[in-house]
């Protein structure tokens, strides 16, 4: 019983809001049968199924509020989670914040479901492992991945008649080839709604290919350098910057969008003019749900447009606080790019470093959105065109903002982590330290 159709949800949350005796009364319901493959050392590992399905109700005495949550969707279930939720209510302190369930909206239906990821089978996730261990011990590496698809749904409504569903896909898949003698290491990493879009044996081939080219890197002096961030490189710091656009964090003065004085940079340029990242539930190749978990509308947005912070993320309470609209997030975001591929990038630039992956990303000034980290699994230098050999791992200081502002090439698109993302060309890019690891 995992994958509930719309009316089949809506019959079970309509049992939630008739047997409330709340003031108010909030329920979601979801389901979904996940699946994945991992191997390690050219051999799988584990493989496995899982389902599931869940029901959590959150009751409501003014602005007293209790949550509770069960697994069993049988009537007698239902009333001890109603009944649960709303005596944890009646011993809740009263929430200074509380915003009332919204009325109904008028919300869109989604385009996340795909049917060729729902109908995925063990043999299909083996395959998947035999077309990447497969090349790997053809060409004397060693690999391990991990692909994770899922296929389910996700449902909610509140006693003030809104009732919102969703049914949605996705696969992720990520690989790691590390030559024998342990000195070459390469990444890939896809992720899509549609798994027929998933070229595991292509992704494979390019993590195989930067192992063998980063065996005995070689050390170069730490400083600024031009960069080639592939998208694996440059998605941490841009979605540390997009997961920061908050207003309330910038009006109180906690944020990189703040102003000294008082005050926020919204609608003032930050970054260089060929910056455009906005979010799109019906983009195609990055489709998101239409709804937040409130049960308010996502929309088509633009976030940065032209350089310029074009909007903030206002939560309910935030939005009632300064008089204006909630403005959601959904979580994903596009990033334009241009036509220009990695190799042409390559080929244009006279001293550099081509960078895979940037990971372990911490923060360290939050009002500068400051990071650092280190490369790894493949970090090359460029000289006149060309990529002369590979380079030991650095750490880096940088931030999102600085990077966009030193912005010289915007390449091709590909989606990664739920976002689409570019390769880009930043010049001054800040190496601080070497590293020995690869």
């Amino acid at each position: 019983m995992a994958i509930l159709n719309k009316e089949e949800a809506k019959a079970i949350l309509q049992k939630i809001i008739d047997l409330s005796k709340a003031e108010t009364v909030e329920a979601n319901l979801g389901g979904y049968q996940g699946g994945n493959i991992r191997y390690a050392r050219n051999t799988v590992t584990t493989a496995g199924v899982e389902t599931n399905t869940s029901l959590s109700v959150t009751s409501n005495f003014g602005k007293k509020s209790g949550s509770a949550s069960i697994n069993e969707l049988d009537d007698a279930a239902l009333e001890r989670v109603v009944r649960r939720s709303e005596e944890l209510a009646q011993f809740s302190p009263e929430n200074p914040e509380f915003m009332p369930p919204l009325e109904a909206q008028e919300l869109k239906d989604s385009i996340t479901f795909k049917q060729s990821t729902a109908d995925i089978t063990p043999e299909d996730r083996t395959k998947i492992a035999e077309t990447s261990i497969g090349p790997a011990k053809a060409a004397g590496v060693v690999a391990a991945g991990f692909e994770e698809d899922y296929n389910g749904f996700g449902s909610m409504m509140n006693s003030n008649g809104l009732f919102a569903y969703n049914r949605g896909t996705s696969t992720d898949f990520t690989v790691t080839m590390r030559t024998k003698d342990g000195t070459g290491s390469g990444y890939a990493i896809h992720d899509y709604n549609d798994i027929s879009k998933l070229d595991t044996a292509a992704a494979s081939e390019r993590a195989i290919k930067k192992a063998v080219d980063s065996k005995n890197a070689k050390a170069v002096e730490p400083g600024k350098y031009t960069v080639i961030l592939e998208p694996a490189a440059s998605v941490g710091l841009i979605s540390n910057m997009m997961w920061n656009l908050g207003a309330r964090r910038a009006d109180e003065g906690r944020s990189f969008m703040s102003k000294k004085g008082g005050g926020t940079k919204l609608k003032e340029q930050i970054v260089d003019e060929r910056v455009n990242i906005y979010q799109d539930p019906f983009n195609e190749a990055n489709p998101s749900r239409t709804w937040t978990g409130s049960g308010l509308p996502v929309e088509k947005m633009d976030w940065i447009k032209g350089g310029v912070v074009e909007n903030l993320r206002y939560g309910r309470f935030w939005a009632k606080e300064k008089g204006v609209e909630p403005v959601p997030f959904s979580g994903r975001y596009i990033m334009d790019g241009g036509s220009a591929s990695t190799e042409d990038m390559i080929k244009d630039t006279k001293r550099g470093i081509l960078v895979t992956r940037l990971w372990y990303i911490r923060s360290v000034d939050p009002q500068t959105l400051l990071y650092t980290g280190l490369t790894r699994d493949g970090t090359f230098y460029i000289e006149n065109g060309q990529i002369q050999y590979p380079v030991k791992n650095f750490r880096f200081n940088e931030s999102p903002i600085i990077m966009l502002n030193n912005l010289e090439t915007l390449g091709k698109q590909y989606r990664i982590d739920g976002n689409m993302i570019p390769v880009m060309k930043i010049r001054d890019f800040t190496f601080t330290s070497l590293s020995d690891a690869v």
